[in-house]
């Protein structure tokens, strides 16, 4: 790797088949999932789902996406900007796909009131995400729908989509969702009927249980094969607030059908719940404040239950597990999102006569009415009104904003850091033709490359009445090696990933750009940028020499929101053709 130098001016995504996991896990699953039995013990049925599972990359050994370490991410080049199928990145559409509704049973408002607030505060797109569970799956479903297609009439210029709030087998929560049509319905019932963890009880961790997820990401893809609808997505939630999601669970949910398992939560919601007493909730921010439990995966550290900065350590750790992921070439990209459910500052409360009975009853808790006072314990935001979620998108419509979500094309921010942000990476001293987030630059070995990044400075008031300032911007580089949790898939550290550059933007206003040298390809590698108004910062968890200012761990009860904003984009994958 060479030394490079710096001066300002301003993927195609994996398609194949999903692996055919079955419906039910039945014994014949458990069995080969189970790695204390040799594979001479299994009977024919047993050892050839077991060999389905490796070659999905379930199980260690040689993945069929790795072969010949070619990786989804870098499965095609992207020869211009629009990458070779995603469509020309014309805008870029604000979303959130984490939000409840009275339909949730800790909830309480219309599917209205979080459209309008949503949009008003310069959202594009949202997802309705209402718990999954029994209730939910017999009659929420159905009943919500209603009132989403009418939000849609209401707002046409907002995209409204209907999903759920999974309860993953043996793991957390995470975003289900479809592209409208006349099957969206049908088929986020029948998902959450068979798959949910709550709805099958099959919330304890155990092999049995992990294979029923997967089994559901691999229901969703063939829904799309057979054109149930149109398209579906599953993206993990807070994934590290309780520490049951092992890095081989994720793994295995994205090997299992890369085309609808796309990424995580890089921040969570519940970012008002950091506020301290007095003005706010005074708990921990996104309620990442337990401890492991029964079921957690025992090598994560103390530090991965708080967020640093407001994102989930997973995130936030320079050379953790994000990036260990990425450093397989494999796509998983990140989000950030409100999971409004009561929001912090609302005059409003549930309707008298509201309660768990009713609910259950219902499906639904009556229209929230006024409540004489200002909630400042609740530890939401409104959708939009801190978090952003930034997609990439060739048009203003659903399936482009689900593209550009399986595209990588994302970056997100808090407290409306910066106005605008574009990142791209092209041949050095060439105008134009690089490749945007989310996809890969191939190039002749020896080609010398660069890093284009271009800001707008923020220059409004953001929803707390302040401007925000971009102090700096970190770039992440790491290399790429895909078979490097090969053999232990619970890997969370990538050794050669660490802030390799740091640009002081104090001051800096109005449009502008950075170019940056990122030296001749002689292997492959990813970058992705960071960005901060620099108030809080601490060493990385792995070390200064990794990160030297990376975010600051979150005190429980003392960890104001909006004194505290980042940026973070999705990688950008370089790759050498043979």
């Amino acid at each position: 790797m060479c030394h490079t130098d710096d001066h300002a001016h301003q993927h195609d995504a994996f398609h194949h088949r999903p692996h055919d996991l079955g419906d039910p896990v039945d014994a014949d699953t458990t069995a080969a999932l189970d790695l204390s039995i040799d594979d001479t013990e299994l009977s024919p049925a047993q050892l050839s789902r077991r060999g389905l599972f490796r070659s999905a990359g379930i199980l260690g050994g040689a993945t069929a996406l790795g072969m010949a370490g070619v990786t989804p991410a870098m499965a095609a080049g992207d020869d211009e900007r629009s990458g070779s199928g995603g469509g020309a990145v014309r805008e870029w559409l604000a979303g959130d796909h984490h939000i409840h509704t009275q339909h949730s049973s800790d909830a309480m408002y219309r599917v209205l009131d979080q459209v309008q607030h949503g949009a008003a505060y310069g959202l594009d797109w949202m997802v309705i995400t209402d718990h999954g569970g029994a209730t939910h799956a017999r009659i929420g479903v159905e009943l919500v729908n209603p009132d989403i297609r009418a939000a849609r009439e209401l707002l046409p210029g907002t995209l409204v989509f209907q999903g759920l709030e999974w309860n993953i087998p043996a793991a957390e929560h995470g975003t289900v969702f479809v592209a409208p049509g006349r099957n969206e319905v049908a088929v986020l019932k029948q998902f959450e009927t068979d798959y949910d963890g709550s709805v099958s009880g099959t919330s304890a961790s155990s092999p049995a249980n992990e294979a029923l997820a997967l089994a559901g990401i691999a229901w969703l893809g063939r829904q799309v094969d057979r054109r149930r609808v149109d398209d579906a997505l599953f993206l993990a939630n807070h994934p590290a607030r309780q520490g049951i999601d092992s890095p081989h669970e994720i793994r295995a949910w994205r090997d299992a059908d890369p085309r609808i398992a796309i990424g995580f939560e890089g921040a969570p919601g519940h970012q008002a719940a950091g506020l301290p007493a007095g003005v706010g909730a005074g708990s921990a921010r996104g309620f990442y404040g337990g401890a492991p439990g029964p079921h957690s995966f025992p090598g994560y550290p103390l530090e991965s239950y708080r967020t640093w900065g407001g994102f989930d350590w997973m995130t936030a750790t320079v050379g953790g597990l994000w990036d260990s992921l990425l450093a397989e070439g494999k796509p998983w990209s990140i989000s950030a999102n409100s999971d409004s459910h009561t929001n912090w500052g609302d005059t409003s409360r549930r309707p008298d006569g509201s309660s768990s009975e009713q609910f259950s009853r219902d499906g639904r808790y009556g229209d929230p009415v006024y409540s004489g006072g200002v909630n400042l314990t609740a530890g939401d935001y409104w959708p939009g009104l801190y978090s952003r979620t930034h997609v990439g998108a060739s048009k203003r419509d659903y399936l482009a904003v689900m593209r550009g979500l399986r595209d990588g094309r994302i970056w997100v921010d808090h407290g409306r850091l910066v106005k605008a942000l574009d990142v791209t990476v092209r041949v050095r001293g060439t105008r134009g033709g690089g490749v945007p987030l989310g996809s890969t630059l191939r190039v002749r070995r020896g080609t010398r490359v660069e890093l284009v990044v271009g800001i707008t400075a923020q220059d409004v008031p953001n929803w707390s009445q302040f401007v925000p300032r971009l102090n700096r911007i970190d770039l992440i580089r790491g290399a790429v090696d895909p078979g490097h949790a090969e053999e232990q898939r619970d890997t969370f550290v990538a050794p050669d990933t660490r802030v390799v550059q740091q640009w002081d933007t104090s001051g800096r206003t109005g449009s502008y750009e950075i170019v940056h040298d990122l030296g001749r390809v002689d292997d492959a590698f990813y970058v992705r940028l960071r960005g901060t108004d620099g108030n809080r910062s601490q060493p990385g968890f792995l070390g200064a020499a990794i990160d030297p200012e990376g975010p600051a761990l979150d005190v429980v009860g003392n960890a104001d929101p909006w004194l505290d904003l980042w940026f973070y984009t999705n990688p950008i994958w370089v790759a050498p053709t043979r």
